[in-house]
């Protein structure tokens, strides 16, 4: 999702879910903690797939708590794993075909974030039991680019294909949408969407040029003789992005919740 729109969107989300959160806090509060299971798929928009959501999509599964404080709030701490993938080879792009470029990496992520429902709701209660919400939060990820060149996967971080250096861990900006509801006093569902900002372009390990000397055939796999030192091998100016979605099971852990109505 090279998308130049991204960035005020995550504003927009963050500061949307800061103000109005706020502002429910004088209403209704109470303590619910809860953990949760996180079942789904994850992919990656970049060089290599640079347009088609949910494409290359790979299982992927999660844990997190959650507490909430008020009917409209909650803040979420949360582990995901994950994998991605994707190649040159799928693309209807000349270029791209080319390039024939491939790649596939685990996902490590660890992340806080906060979460504002549009109406009230509140695990185990019967009146306010489903509602649509959005979060947005901060976390960190580790990744791991490899790519298959004829003789197994390698590792690419250490190999420096285009000369760059980057960290394994990188900072993220998850945030999205999502949509949950009571299944029994103290259980519930929820369905999510969530993309990752990266401030990274070297997700897909993709990102510049070809270099000039020390070329290996980790950099330059194309076809008919191509990828000419110097000359474009991704795209820098959009980096990368991956992408969590599916069904979460969410469990109350109190069974007493501390209530107080404030008119």
């Amino acid at each position: 999702m090279p998308f130049n729109f991204a960035k005020i969107l995550v504003v927009i989300l963050l500061s949307f879910t800061f103000f109005t959160s706020t502002a429910q806090t004088r209403k209704r509060h109470f303590k619910q903690k809860e953990i949760g299971f996180f079942g789904g798929a994850s992919y990656y928009i970049g060089d290599l797939n640079q347009r088609s959501h949910f494409k290359f999509s790979q299982p992927a599964f999660g844990a997190l708590f959650r507490y909430s404080t008020n009917y409209r709030f909650a803040f979420k701490f949360a582990f995901n794993y994950g994998n991605i993938n994707a190649t040159d080879k799928s693309s209807n792009e000349p270029d791209q075909i080319e390039r024939n470029l491939n790649f596939k990496s685990r996902l490590y992520e660890f992340s806080a974030v906060s979460e504002f429902n549009f109406v009230e709701y509140r695990l185990g209660h019967e009146k306010h039991y489903r509602c649509m919400y959005i979060f947005g939060g901060i976390g960190t990820t580790y990744i791991n680019p490899k790519s298959n060149i004829g003789e197994g996967y390698e590792e690419l971080q250490n190999k420096k294909t285009e000369g760059a250096n980057y960290s394994k861990i990188q900072l993220c900006l998850p945030f999205g949408v999502g949509f949950k509801w009571n299944v029994t006093e103290r259980v519930g569902l929820n369905v999510e969407w969530g993309p990752r900002k990266l401030f990274t372009d070297y997700l897909d390990d993709v990102s510049s040029s070809y270099p000039m000397i020390g070329g290996t055939a980790q950099t330059n796999q194309s076809l008919n003789g191509g990828g000419t030192p110097g000359t474009m091998r991704g795209n820098p100016r959009s980096k990368d992005w991956y992408f969590f979605y599916g069904i979460g099971l969410n469990i109350r852990l109190n069974n007493k919740i501390i209530c107080n109505q404030m008119n």
